[in-house]
């Protein structure tokens, strides 16, 4: 490989170095070829989920720190050494006696579009004393033909827009790891791919808020924490900065992770009981007395000079067993700190910590919500438990705390599509022929080959990439209720809520976090003649037309940045056979009252399965970033283009916009 110095030396059968690789394209990177006959696509597989059926119901309203040797720690200072190549995942293997170093050559992309390969570090089953965690590699030094589309000073200071799409990137690489190599350690990896192709922001540590992060913000993991700014350490609770003041040095806390689990821990929203850090038991099951130094030193100094503590709050992520959802609380002061003795008997460094006023709710929300889905308390505002009278498989509520309204106009509510006329592909109905699921080792299933050879879905609600089109199993396929091909017609996975705007009518949200990629609904209604419906699109509020111009954006995963050719890139651009209208003011789903974004949280994709004999369109709704419970769903309306424009340059319908974004254009529908 090339700029790998002594790569032609025989290494040492008992010993190798671990900067000497082998340049193989990993089989996740060959184009799949799909051939003719009973041969079918390549070995793919997702988990999976169960079905349920829908139905009908009427609805009626009422009238920058050094690491220790302790913990890692991913912040990249001036002092770290800069190491000169950092090998990919797939190059740790047995050492094979080489002739000479294989090379491998790409196109450069444009801005935004990077190239380059993993690079997260094997984690090593047995560690040296006082070596650091290698589960994440972090590098100082980016590849010279690689152009992450984030500029220096940006990788040093962010924004909210790069903060969104460093996250959105990485979430994206992450999706795909998971998909091709089934492994848990897709998170690890895809920070790795990331931080050594240069693709991060708000690397410079600071004191108090960081540019482009909200209060009530959420991550799934300490490494997309990482990655934006917010903590920099990957296990340590504690992060902080070395604050010079002439020749002294002090220590000054910036964040802190609570994940609740530590003794004493305090879960009152508005205040916090931290402990200190180090002090556990050794090899040897010995605790030991905490120290004050590093963290702890850094809370004192803070305590003493009062800066505010950004605090991250960890909690039990529902839908993972293992894993936690952290949620960005705001600044805390320090107000008093002292030392009690623990379980084991050695001496603990307790914090007190005070949420600082003025700002909004996040994890106080968080626990209000807990308490409604638990049922220890009511929802404030609350008309009706469940306004789909239980077609959905689980309940939606109808909430209204701004004024005296009971409830939206009539409409008898479908979890469905209803077709006044049928519609029709151009394509025969193939199902699959697959036996109890269609499962990676059955390369016969038509469904996986329609697909590209791919199972869209992770976990069984989460959308990989956005394609084309996706295929679904239907009816008439064999495979049972919990296929893994089957995920928009199970039903509502989340909680969501209906809800009163103060200025923009009824809208939607999630009691649930959304993680991004997260199936949310579909856009269930009345599908019309494009005809009959285009004459009253601007009589009727509740119409969903594919042929409207909407914002591009990127979402999908970087084939540079999973080691795949930039040529097998899915394209991101729908591919219906024509124009699909549903109008959902009579019948409808909680979709129907989702609002306008001109920068929304939500984007929906074009789904095809079986529907009376023959494969029909469904507008499934998908989470494009993570989302926080009680935050608004939005999606683009699009503008609808004039049809006496040849050049789609006349619009025509347009509404005045109240989305209030950065990005907003003034105007959709």
């Amino acid at each position: 490989m090339q700029g790998v110095p002594g790569f032609n030396t025989v290494p040492n059968p008992n010993h190798y170095d671990k900067s000497i690789v082998l340049d193989i394209k990993p089989l996740r990177s060959l184009k799949p070829v799909f051939p003719n006959g009973n041969q079918g696509p390549p070995f793919v597989g997702c988990p999976p989920f169960g079905r349920s059926s829908s139905e009908y119901s009427s609805f009626f309203p009422f009238g920058a720190q050094q690491p220790t040797h302790d913990t890692p720690d991913l912040n990249q200072t001036q002092n770290t050494p800069i190491p000169s190549f950092v090998p990919p995942l797939r190059s740790y293997r047995t050492p094979t006696k080489t002739n000479g170093p294989s090379s491998s050559s790409g196109t450069k992309r444009g801005v935004g579009r990077p190239k380059g390969t993993t690079s997260v570090k094997k984690k090593e089953k047995k560690t040296v004393a006082n070596e650091p965690n290698l589960d994440v590699q972090v590098v100082k030094k980016f590849s010279s033909d690689f152009d992450s589309g984030i500029s220096a000073a940006e990788r040093e200071d962010g924004n909210a827009y790069l903060v969104s799409s460093v996250l959105m990137r990485f979430d994206a690489v992450r999706r795909r790891l998971s998909q091709v190599e089934f492994t848990k350690s897709a998170t690890s990896k895809a920070a790795g791919t990331l931080m050594s192709n240069g693709v991060r922001t708000n690397m410079k540590k600071r004191v108090g808020t960081v540019p482009g992060i909200e209060v009530g913000d959420i991550f799934f993991s300490r490494i997309e924490m990482c990655l934006v700014g917010l903590h920099m350490q990957t296990m340590a609770g504690i992060d902080y900065i070395i604050s010079k003041a002439g020749s002294d040095e002090e220590s000054l806390a910036t964040s802190i992770v609570s994940s609740g689990r530590y003794e004493g821990e305090a879960q009152d929203p508005e205040s916090l009981i931290y402990s200190g850090q180090g002090g556990n038991a050794d090899k040897n099951r010995q605790a030991s007395d905490q120290k004050l130094e590093r963290g702890n030193l850094a809370l004192e100094n803070s305590l003493r000079k009062g800066n505010g503590v950004r605090v991250i709050r960890g909690e039990e992520d529902a839908a993972s067993k293992t894993g936690k959802i952290y949620i960005y609380d705001g600044l805390y002061s320090i107000s008093e700190s002292w030392v009690e003795k623990g379980k084991s008997g050695c001496n603990t460094f307790k914090y007190k910590l005070v949420r600082q006023p003025g700002q909004p709710p996040a994890f106080g929300f968080w626990k209000s919500v807990q308490k409604w889905k638990e049922g220890l308390t009511t929802r404030p505002g609350l008309i009706l438990p469940d306004l789909t009278s239980g077609a959905e498989s689980k309940p939606v509520s109808l909430v209204n705390d701004v004024d005296e309204d009971k409830g939206p106009a009539y409409f008898t509510y479908t979890s469905s599509l209803k077709y006044s006329e049928t519609f029709k592909l151009t394509q025969p109905v193939i199902g699959c022929s697959c036996s109890g699921s269609c499962s990676p080792g059955n390369l016969n299933c038509s469904c996986i080959r329609k697909n590209d050879g791919d199972l869209p879905y992770l976990n069984g609600v989460m959308l990989v990439s956005r394609r084309p089109v996706i295929y679904e199993c239907g009816p008439t396929c064999p495979c049972h209720a919990s296929c893994k091909n089957r995920v928009i017609q199970t039903g509502l996975k989340f909680r969501l809520e209906v809800f009163k705007t103060r200025n923009r009518g009824w809208g939607l949200r999630s009691w649930d976090s959304l993680r991004a990629g997260s199936f949310i609904c579909e856009y269930a209604g009345e599908v019309e003649d494009n005809g009959n419906l285009r004459g009253n699109q601007e009589e009727d509020a509740y119409v969903f037309d594919t042929s409207r111009v909407f914002n591009s954006f990127k979402w999908n995963y970087e084939p540079e940045l999973v080691d795949e050719d930039p040529s097998t890139e899915v394209p991101e651009e729908f591919n219906l056979p024509s124009p699909l209208l549903i109008s959902a003011k009579k019948f409808g789903n909680v979709a129907r009252f989702m609002n306008h974004s001109c920068s929304p949280n939500v984007f929906w994709q074009p789904v095809i399965r079986e529907g009376n004999g023959e494969s029909v369109i469904h507008i499934a709704f998908f989470a494009m970033r993570h989302i926080p419970p009680m935050a608004e769903l939005t999606y683009d309306y699009g503008i609808s283009p004039t049809s006496e424009a040849r050049d789609e340059s006349l619009l025509h319908g347009q509404r005045t916009c109240l989305c209030r974004s950065e990005q907003c254009r003034g105007s959709f529908g």
